[in-house]
């Protein structure tokens, strides 16, 4: 497998792909630089790139189009994440590729998509946040719409290009036809949003945001809120029907206190948002009477959902992501010491999932080129004239 993206290639470093990464010579990846901090390893690419080889290659260069051409030829993928048109340019295009093995899967990733007005525009996570639909959705009424800090649009994309390449890679494998699979950025999140999504174009309303998604009927409302407790601590919990309304509500000992406010039944506040702010404010005052563990854990005895809302530090100490190996933790000697990092969020019983390290610049290079034929003198050689 070949690439120049990153986070749907790592995953398959870890279930035990080879993937080899393409980069500029002495230079390297931008993203080496991003995110470091002293004495430690960049938490952008290192959490990107684990697992991969380095391969560099000049591909202004036409030995290295060849080179290019000889790992295309054993190779099952091959990912780019270039600007539509820039790489068939460079002559590495799908339709340049495919002439050289007719079974590839070539994976294309863009901001907006390889269509419409602004496909051939650079895209960005915050970019295609706002575009997407999710700045929105996470929005708090009456404040500025902003992009979350965490890199959403670009997990989301890696995760779909991820299935789409699996998918195209046994059509190829069973049919023996390669394919190109276009992603974006942009169509991830848009396929991130969901049925809710589908609710807000149906009913050509955008929904109500903020601190509670209360919904369906009347007769069979739900609800999905979060609160703060005595401490300003959030958690959240999420029921659907009047059965569980009592049920939570009773076992908090809230019920009495919410029939004399006249919410004994939760279906009384859909399509009010008068009494759905009355009701959360009294909400409010109930839950700020105790500690966030005790709400959570009283809910959750009562078979109702419910979690704290964790901050990312908390959640990498969640016992429940730690119990799972979402978060692991794994040698660097150089800095003397284990470091915590993403785990998999996949469990396999027979090939559980290798967590490695990300490569050294060019670390890969004289084996890989031994694999496809190229001897001592020739790799030196290659080296001199800067191909590699």
């Amino acid at each position: 497998m070949l690439f120049r993206s990153t986070v749907p290639y790592m995953l398959m470093a870890d279930l035990g792909a080879e993937v080899i990464k393409i980069e500029v010579p002495e230079k390297g990846d931008n993203s080496r630089g991003s995110s470091v901090f002293p004495g430690l390893p960049s938490t952008y690419f290192e959490t990107n790139n684990r697992g991969v080889k380095s391969f560099t290659l000049n591909m202004k260069s036409p030995e290295a189009r060849e080179v290019l051409h000889k790992l295309v030829a054993r190779a099952d993928i091959f990912g780019q994440n270039f600007r539509p048109g820039a790489a068939e340019k460079n002559g590495f295009g799908y339709e340049d590729l495919k002439k050289i093995n007719p079974k590839l899967v070539y994976v294309s990733i863009s901001g907006y998509g390889p269509n419409g007005p602004n496909a051939a525009l650079p895209g960005t996570d915050s970019m295609a946040q706002a575009l997407g639909g999710i700045t929105q959705a996470y929005s708090t009424p009456g404040q500025p719409l902003r992009t979350g800090i965490v890199s959403v649009a670009d997990e989301t994309c890696a995760i779909l290009a991820f299935g789409g390449m699996l998918a195209a890679l046994h059509c190829a494998r069973t049919h023996g036809v390669g394919q190109k699979i276009d992603c974006s950025l942009l169509g991830g999140q848009v396929r991130l949003m969901g049925w809710t999504l589908t609710t807000a174009m149906w009913r050509n309303k955008d929904p109500v945001t903020g601190q509670a998604r209360i919904n369906g009927t009347a007769q069979r409302p739900g609800m999905s809120a979060s609160f703060n407790d005595a401490s300003g601590k959030p958690f959240v919990f999420q029921l659907q029907g009047q059965p569980k309304w009592q049920q939570a509500m009773t076992a908090l000992g809230f019920y009495d206190a919410l029939s004399a406010a006249g919410f004994a039944h939760l279906g009384v506040v859909i399509g009010s948002d008068e009494h759905r702010a009355l009701l959360l404010a009294k909400l409010d005052e109930l839950f700020a009477t105790g500690p966030r563990d005790q709400w959570v854990a009283i809910l959750r005895k009562a078979d109702i959902v419910s979690a704290p809302i964790n901050t990312l530090l908390e959640a990498s100490n969640d016992p429940d992501v730690l119990a799972n190996g979402y978060i692991t933790e794994v040698e660097y000697p150089e800095h003397g010491k284990k470091l915590k990092v993403l785990g998999s969020p996949w469990q396999f019983s027979e090939t559980p999932a290798q967590i490695g390290r990300a490569p050294k610049l060019g670390e890969h290079n004289d084996s890989i080129l031994r694999e496809v034929g190229y001897s001592d003198a020739d790799i030196a050689g290659l080296r001199a004239r800067k191909v590699i």
